[in-house]
């Protein structure tokens, strides 16, 4: 039985490359994907919900459908027996989940675990620790569901020390893991990483983490789809929030279709957030745009010389970090932090470096045809932490959102926290992440780029020289 008639696809705008969220008020009105490879191999999309075509009362709207979204989706069905209403201004997981390099590290937001200490002493980062870790348990069993079918590359993580001086780093790192979380990770020697792992000419030395994925992104995000509307979720496209008010404890969800009356808010809208769409969320969080691309496919010889044996997430110790693998079609996919408004995204000197960043790595790809090549905006808090959080008391109103570009996985969990909020559960855990909001960046976010500008020089000077 059909549990949702099939509607008429909306007609696609063409993409726009200059999108910015700190100048755009929103992200389009049923715009194209952006050209990645994700999008071009994950087959043909599922059928979604079509676009608000009138006024609506629901239960829970929830505002933008990448994995947060769908997540908080599918466990108000399951664990409250709430059919949620998703509102998505292009298509399904336009933004951050399908522009992401698919790879899932057992983190949530920047921070490594000695700086949690640092900042909020032994127990609660304990208990953060055990929070990071049930995500990724709740991470793997969806990855595991029948409608979820995205070439998962599960076998830890390796975090590679670019350069001599950050063995030190890793070797602290690794015992604060041990002795602190019981958590076995274990430094990796330079002819370890070449033997067992990959040849990475730049490799002195890594840690190893247990727990760590690659999944092809789209494939997760039309797979948390079909199982989120087989559950009786709504999600409608071309659907974008003009704005979000709130008026005698109901809120209205202005749409070019129509308006959506909510008893509950949940936003998930990431690097994507117009700051004109709620107060709540204006300048809570600092877009960063990050460059990727995928190869085309090595030969057997070329796969030989790198030794990819293990086809799991690589990212580097640099603060302008590069992440990378081998996919399951025998491409090395790879990014890194790209330009710093939208208007320059397509400047061609930023894929420039990011391939320099390639051939630094494995030399003998040096002009290696490129066949995919996308930029996208991560949602950087001020802190460095998501926040999963109700921010006015007398507002049933949340959010999830300032991973950092580490949400591939959290994303699950903290779409799961957002929907037991909306669900008026009590989340019981007292963390941070949950008991506080996103620190504000105030009015000077449109100004913090000239810092921006600075830093990364500041950045690129001593990941590489100093």
């Amino acid at each position: 039985m059909q549990l949702h008639a099939t509607p008429p696809k909306a007609v696609r705008q063409p993409f726009d490359p200059a999108y910015d969220p700190n100048h755009d008020r929103i992200p389009g009105t049923g715009k194209d994907y952006a050209p990645t490879y994700w999008i071009g191999t994950a087959g043909p999309e599922p059928e979604d919900d079509g676009p608000v075509t009138g006024d609506m009362d629901v239960d829970v709207a929830i505002i933008g459908s990448g994995y947060t979204g769908l997540s908080c989706a599918i466990h108000l069905a399951r664990e409250h027996g709430i059919r949620a209403t998703v509102l998505e201004a292009n298509g399904v997981a336009w933004g951050c989940s399908t522009r992401s390099g698919g790879q899932a590290q057992i983190s949530a937001g920047r921070l490594k675990r000695s700086q949690w200490i640092a900042r909020w002493g032994v127990d609660v980062a304990r208990k953060m620790h055990a929070e990071i870790t049930e995500g990724f348990d709740l991470f793997r069993s969806l990855v595991r569901e029948p409608e979820v079918d995205c070439e998962p590359q599960d076998g830890g993580h390796l975090y590679i020390a670019h350069r001599d001086k950050m063995l030190p780093a890793l070797e602290s790192e690794v015992r604060v893991l041990n002795e602190i979380f019981g958590y076995r990770a274990r430094l990796v020697s330079r002819s370890e990483v070449h033997s067992d792992f990959v040849r990475d000419a730049e490799a002195r030395g890594a840690m190893y983490e247990p727990d760590g994925m690659g999944i092809h992104a789209a494939k997760l995000a039309f797979g948390y789809l079909r199982l989120a509307r087989r559950l009786g979720a709504k999600v409608h496209t071309a659907s974008p929030v003009l704005d979000c008010t709130t008026k005698g404890g109901m809120h209205y969800l202005r749409t070019p279709g129509g308006t959506v009356r909510a008893r509950a808010v949940c936003i998930a809208t990431a690097g994507y957030t117009s700051p004109g769409m709620n107060a709540l969320t204006k300048h809570r969080l600092m877009p960063i745009l990050s460059n990727s691309v995928v190869t085309r496919p090595l030969t057997e010889g070329e796969q030989q010389a790198l030794n990819f044996r293990a086809r799991i997430p690589l990212t580097d110790t640099r603060t302008l970090r590069h992440y990378y693998r081998m996919l399951p079609d025998g491409r090395v996919q790879i990014g890194s932090r790209s330009a710093i408004t939208g208007r320059d995204a397509s400047n061609p000197k930023h894929l420039a470096l990011l391939l320099e960043g390639l051939y630094r790595k494995f030399p003998i790809l040096r002009g290696i045809e490129i066949d995919y090549s996308w930029w996208g905006w991560v949602d950087v808090s001020q802190d460095m932490m998501p926040r999963i959080f109700q921010p006015d008391p007398s507002q049933k109103l949340f959010y999830a959102m300032g991973y950092g570009g580490n949400g591939v996985m959290y994303s699950a969990q903290a779409g799961r926290r957002m929907a037991e909020m909306a669900a008026g559960k009590s989340v019981s855990l007292d963390l941070p992440i949950f008991t506080s909001p996103l620190p504000s960046h105030g009015l000077l976010t449109p100004f913090r780029r000239l810092g921006q500008w600075g830093m990364y020089r500041w950045y690129a000077l001593r990941d590489e020289i100093l």
